[in-house]
Order: structure tokens, then sequence, then C-alpha cells
């Protein structure tokens, strides 16, 4: 028979802390069915010095512009329980889709409702960003949804100066499928998908493993290519004074205009 554990035994130290354990934060707002974002984000930017905290938000499959609205009104609930009363340096909301169905301000407004005072990342306006960093004017899009939720991905990009050359998709309307898109269905889909008179390519979704494969996209086809998650990783890495890990030309590129995500 064992005998009686000590009691624990306060020790009477001077005890030293640093300022903040991490120097630079990062919040990311994702869908309770996302299985990209955080392994994107924590491959290509996170660190010993930036730190990565994750907020999920309910979500229910099929992708939909009207499942994707539904979020809207848990967005101030997710972003509030990002380190409460901490500071964060950005905050990205990972859903392109829903970025645009919900609109970049809306989204905006309701994540600095529950954390107020943070630059707000969106994959719509980061892919803005990036493709105007590229230099790029005409452009090709390719969507793994429907299209029906593919319809309003190319008047966004219109509105924001784009002339969309290509608007292609894949039919899909679960996002967990998207995430098991392969990378040789994602490089074959990609050249099928770039018009010959595009400056570059775009491929939406947060869900597709389509970061990790850019940079050998780009090499076969000869153009810049962004990717969801490429833009928010690497306009939430500019935001806090990092270069995103990763090959793809876009990591090289000065974010053009970082008073966007204010």
């Amino acid at each position: 028979m064992s005998e009686t554990p000590p009691p624990p035994r306060l020790l009477d130290l001077p005890l030293g802390f640093d300022a903040e354990p991490v120097e630079k934060r990062i919040g990311l707002v994702i869908l309770a069915t996302d299985h990209t974002t955080e392994p994107d984000f924590a491959r290509m930017v996170g660190g010993p010095d930036v730190g990565l905290y994750v907020a999920r938000i309910a979500y229910a499959n099929p992708t939909t512009p009207a499942n994707l609205r539904a979020m809207q009104p848990d967005l101030a609930r997710a972003a509030a329980l990002l380190l409460p009363d901490e500071r964060l340096d950005a905050i990205c909301y990972s859903c392109t889709s829903a970025s645009i169905v919900i609109g970049d301000e809306a989204i905006a407004a309701a994540i600095r409702e529950g954390k107020p005072g943070v630059p707000v990342v969106t994959p719509t306006r980061a892919a803005v960003e990036a493709l105007r960093a590229h230099g790029a004017r005409r452009i090709s899009i390719l969507t793994p949804y429907t299209q029906e939720t593919s319809a309003s991905v190319a008047p966004y990009f219109e509105a924001h100066g784009f002339t969309v050359e290509a608007l292609s998709c894949l039919g899909l309307d679960d996002d967990r499928r998207m995430a098991r898109l392969d990378a040789a269905t994602l490089r074959e889909a990609a050249a099928a998908a770039l018009a010959p008179g595009s400056d570059a390519l775009f491929v939406s979704c947060t869900a597709l493993r389509s970061a990790a494969v850019a940079d050998e996209i780009e090499r076969a086809l000869g153009r810049p290519v962004v990717t969801s998650n490429l833009a928010t990783a690497w306009a939430c890495a500019r935001l806090v004074g990092e270069r995103p890990r990763s090959e793809a030309r876009l990591a090289d590129l000065p974010l053009p205009d970082p008073a966007a995500f204010a």
C-alpha cells in the first residue's frame, strides 16, 4: 500500500515574465468543417514569433448562398473568443464564397464588433490585393463550387477593376469534398481554367489545398497564381512584418495597400 502523497509545496521563488508569450498574433475565424486553413497557415505563417489562434464557426453544407449567409450572425461571437481582452495583430475570416455573399465590409464590421480595432483580412480582399501586387488586370478564375455559387465570383472581381476572361467551376457543393481534391486534379483544373489572354489565375476557396501547389502551377502555366489561402497568408504575414513561407511568386511581393484591411 502506497504512502499518502505529500501536499503541494508553494515555491518561494522570484517569477520572471515575458511581456507577451508570442510577439505577433493572428486570429483565424474558420468554418467548423474546414480541413485546410489551419495546416496552410501553420506551414506558411506560424512560428516562434507568430502565434495562430483559431475560433471555429458553425456551418452546414451544402455550399449555397443561403448557407453561406447564415454564418453572418455568429461572426462577432467567434471573434470575441479569440484571446478575450488581449491584443491581436490581424484576424482572417477564412471563407471566400461567404466573403462575396456577405460582403467584405459586413464581415469586417461583424468581426470588429467582437474584437474591436483589429485589421480584418478576407480571402476576397486579400486576393484583390495579391492580384494588384502582381500587376494583373485580366484574370481567369477557378472555383470548386457549383455554377450557382460561382456566379457571384466574377462580378466581385469586375467591381474591383479586373476583367474576368474566364470563370470555371468544378460543381462541388460540400467543402469537405473540396478539401480532398488531389494535387494532380488541381494542376489539371488550373491549366484548363486559364484563358490565353489572362495575366494571372485566381483559384478560389479556402478548402482547396491549392496553396501548397501554387508554385508548381505557376511554373507550368507561366503566369502568376493566387489562391485563397496563399492570399490570406501573404496578407496576414505582411501585416505583421513577415514573409510567408511559400515558393509562389506572391511571397516576395509587398502588400500594396495595408489600409485595405484597417
